[in-house]
């Protein structure tokens, strides 16, 4: 069986979100020797082609129509690390590579559009030139969606893709890739085959994302609870009809995590490593954390952490509900991440004008582990979340989770009290509930006892790649 992954970034060349995570990790686990498998994504200006030994493959030069023009492409490759899969870098210069960003912010929507369908369609002529006949396409999130309604219009009757079948993963439901039909003169599809509200057109628009749903032969959400709740109103972000009338071909399959990255007794970017007999390190590593941040250690005082894109999906609009409360909590809080410009000014201000919460706007790997492991707690307020990782790594490190009961969160997170608890939820969007909650694990954190057997069970759970990737093994076998 040959399986072809589709993805706009794939760690560790190019990472933004879970994504790349998802898509770096998921090729290695699929155990059977049957396999044979390829990854596309885009060669974005900012990967390191000499550290990951990425040559261009000689006579790769393609030329594609889009519109009423003509662009050239060319095709680079490497091995996944550690792995004999190989991974395709395609490139354009006016799309890509020129580029230091995945997703550059600065640019229109129209020329946004474009680069993602040239990729999809390049992904297709590129597996036609290698002669990889994919049995299965595995798309993800709308910047590959619209590989599945190319293969039911335009690639319907071609002979090399008659027996492909398309996975289409729904990475993040609130990114769907709307716009005006009139894209579809630049993709070449025919707007009578797919114009319509079984197809693309959705009140007036075209949604890609909407496409994907009703094109793909299958869809899986990345939890189980949250292909539960896209299928509503108030979490289908407008799809949900869609996403009920395609119920039959959803599933939802958890993420899981690489353990040989994120593993605190192999971890090289934390300065000490513990494992789950010994975690006396972690208060160690919590002193150089609390100075990074500019804040003084104090014993037995709870250092909590976020570690998040600053949008309004991670419930940054709560803690603004509660800021004067959390200035006062009994516990520091730590901030990192990037995102909309009024959250991180609000963090900024916060900063100057509180003595227990820091922040800083960036975003770095090395830090990122030190916080996992420095850390008491990781605090994840989501309005919505459709599995989240940062929970799973914060488990691994034995820092307890602070959740919002939705998606993914609810499906990972065991709520204290209870034998087996990981973590502590609260299950309303409301600043107050979350607060609540807050407080009511920093009460347990006093007693130490309880606290030890929490950071045992968090460290205990297996949320590895390896069950997970059965299941999509399944799925791949059952199309």
């Amino acid at each position: 069986m040959k399986i072809l992954f589709a993805t706009f970034e794939l760690a560790p060349f190019t990472k933004v979100g879970g994504l790349a995570d998802v898509m770096g990790s998921l090729p290695k686990y699929l155990k059977d020797d049957n396999l044979e498998m390829a990854v596309f994504t885009p060669l974005i200006g900012s990967i390191d082609k000499a550290k990951y030994n990425i040559k261009e493959l000689p006579n790769s030069r393609l030329t594609l129509y889009f519109g009423y023009a003509q662009y050239v492409f060319t095709l680079y490759m490497c091995k996944l690390p550690d792995t004999n899969i190989n991974v395709f870098f395609i490139d354009n210069p006016k799309f890509f590579s020129c580029f230091n960003k995945v997703y550059p912010s600065e640019i229109d929507s129209w020329y946004e559009q474009e680069r993602f369908i040239t990729f999809s369609k390049a992904i297709l002529e590129y597996s036609r030139l290698l002669n990889f006949k994919p049995d299965i396409i595995h798309c993800n999130d709308w910047h590959t969606s619209m590989i599945p309604v190319w293969l039911k219009t335009s690639y319907k009757y071609d002979e090399f893709y008659k027996n492909s079948k398309t996975v289409f993963s729904i990475h993040n439901l609130a990114y769907q890739g709307k716009y005006f039909p009139e894209i579809l003169d630049f993709a070449g599809i025919k707007r009578d085959e797919v114009y319509h509200q079984y197809g693309l057109e959705h009140y007036g628009n075209l949604i890609w994302m909407k496409g994907a749903i009703n094109y793909a032969d299958k869809i899986i959400a990345v939890s189980p609870k949250y292909a539960q709740e896209i299928l509503t109103y108030e979490y289908g972000e407008g799809l949900d009809w869609t996403l009920r009338n395609n119920q039959f071909k959803l599933t939802g399959i958890l993420n899981g995590i690489d353990y040989s990255i994120y593993n605190p007794k192999t971890d090289k970017l934390i300065p000490y490593n513990y494992d789950i007999d010994d975690f006396s390190n972690k208060e160690k590593i919590k002193k150089e954390v609390l100075k990074d941040f500019w804040l003084e250690y104090k014993k037995d005082r709870p250092l909590i952490a976020i570690i998040s894109r600053l949008v309004e999906q991670k419930g940054i609009d709560l803690l603004k509900a509660v800021e004067n409360e959390l200035k006062n909590i009994q516990a520091d809080i730590i901030v990192l991440g990037t995102g909309e410009k009024r959250y991180e000014d609000f963090f900024v201000w916060l900063s100057y004008n509180s003595s227990n919460i820091r922040a800083r706007i960036e975003f770095k790997n090395e830090l990122c582990n030190k916080i996992y492991a420095g850390a008491d707690m990781f605090l994840m307020p989501s309005r919505f979340e459709p599995c989240g990782l940062s929970q799973l790594i914060a488990l691994k490190y034995g820092t307890i989770p602070i959740v919002r009961a939705t998606g993914g969160l609810d499906d990972t997170i065991c709520a204290f009290p209870n034998d087996k608890a990981t973590g502590f939820k609260f299950y309303n969007y409301n600043a107050h509930e979350m607060l609540n909650t807050i407080n009511y694990a920093i009460n347990i954190y006093k007693n130490k006892n309880q606290w030890t057997n929490l950071i045992k069970n968090a460290m205990n759970y297996d949320f590895s790649w390896n069950n997970s990737a059965k299941k999509y093994l399944d799925v791949y076998k059952t199309l």
